[in-house]
């Protein structure tokens, strides 16, 4: 059966069930109450969670399970989120409320204005400038994955006491997180709707470049490297933006980085970079390929992650009810920002 939504007309159990709770996914999690009957957990018109009894569908989850689905996807995620996890560390989020009701993410660039004047009593007519904006869209796109169980296997676990097996569901959860990381990077394909596209760090058209020496290269010293990060700071302060950065490298950088500065030194290379000013913090990403660095303003007017919906796992059943099947999915998107001149924070190293 197919479950789908059109003019606000709902077909289907589970498009039914997410009119009725406007879009909220909790409604796709049913469980099973103390006293054997159905529950959803939905946002209330008061802004707070209400738990209420339904009718039209029958749970097959206790509330112990989804607490164990729930505890594993966590789990998962984190490991496999170190850039989209040091933005949300940092604050650097917007989270919309009801992201699955919502497919475009509408933002803009603003102007700068000019300088300010000087005179002894304020009667000389300055520039009268006013700011200027130009609207950019951002598609908001649900990153997911699917896996089931048997009704049976539900059966078989409850019945002999023992928890579910969420190895598929962690298999599952970390491609999700491994996309939304990528996404970020700019490492996944741009995606592109309602006139906007998704770029990340390393695709995007706007950030700044630097070409950097192979360390296998022949004469490269732990110098060369230490001369190249510089030229990538000055790159982002010629663009106005002052830091504090967070530099991104490769898992190819780590032999290097964590070797002595100087022959008999007792600071690492890695060491070394982190006293230059403005470097908060130097950290390895998994999906960086060859030698690629990447330096980011760690603010908000050079890159956030939109949040849609944090990781959720929702439940339908198939095959007459004897199989339910499961979705781990996200809506995590980046916003790389830049000034209405093209200004970013942003600089992206490569070898060539």
């Amino acid at each position: 059966m197919d479950d789908f939504i059109f003019n606000g007309a709902a077909s289907g159990s589970v498009a039914q069930r997410l009119l009725a709770c406007n879009f909220d996914v909790r409604a796709l999690r049913p469980f099973i109450g103390e006293n054997g009957k159905t529950y959803i957990t939905t946002m209330g018109k008061n802004g707070k969670l209400e738990t209420k009894m339904i009718h039209n569908a029958t749970a097959t989850l206790r509330y112990e399970d989804w607490k164990l689905l729930d505890d594993v996807i966590v789990k998962a995620a984190k490991p496999r989120l170190k850039a989209v996890g040091d933005l949300r560390a940092a604050g650097l989020q917007y989270t919309i409320p009801n992201g699955m009701g919502t497919t475009v993410f509408q933002t803009e660039t603003m102007s700068d204005i000019g300088d300010a004047s000087i005179s002894m009593d304020g009667l000389r007519q300055g520039a009268n400038d006013r700011l200027e904006f130009d609207l950019t869209n951002i598609p908001l796109p649900i990153i997911h994955k699917d896996f089931s169980y048997s009704v049976r296997q539900i059966a078989t676990s409850r019945n002999g006491g023992s928890p579910l097996d969420t190895n598929t569901a962690e298999a599952a959860t970390r491609k999700v997180a491994e996309e939304a990381e990528k996404l970020l990077l700019g490492l996944s394909s741009t995606y592109s709707f309602g006139g906007g596209t998704i770029y990340g760090y390393t695709n995007y058209l706007y950030r700044m470049t630097q070409i950097l020496t192979s360390p296998t290269a022949g004469g490269w010293t732990a110098s060369t490297l230490l001369t190249e990060v510089l030229a990538m700071r000055t790159s982002s302060q010629n663009a106005y933006h002052y830091g504090p950065w967070v530099l991104y490298v490769s898992p190819a950088w780590d032999a290097y980085l964590d070797e002595d500065f100087k022959a008999a030194s007792d600071v690492t290379v890695r060491e070394r970079l982190k006293k230059l000013d403005g470097i908060s913090d130097i950290r390895t990403l998994d999906y960086l390929t060859d030698y690629d660095m990447i330096l980011v303003q760690m603010s908000s007017d050079v890159v956030r992650e939109i949040i849609g919906m944090d990781f959720t796992t929702v439940q339908w059943p198939s095959d007459g009810g004897l199989k339910e099947n499961f979705k781990v999915m996200c809506i995590m998107v980046p916003q790389i920002r830049r000034d209405f001149n093209g200004n970013t924070g942003i600089v992206h190293g490569t070898v060539v």
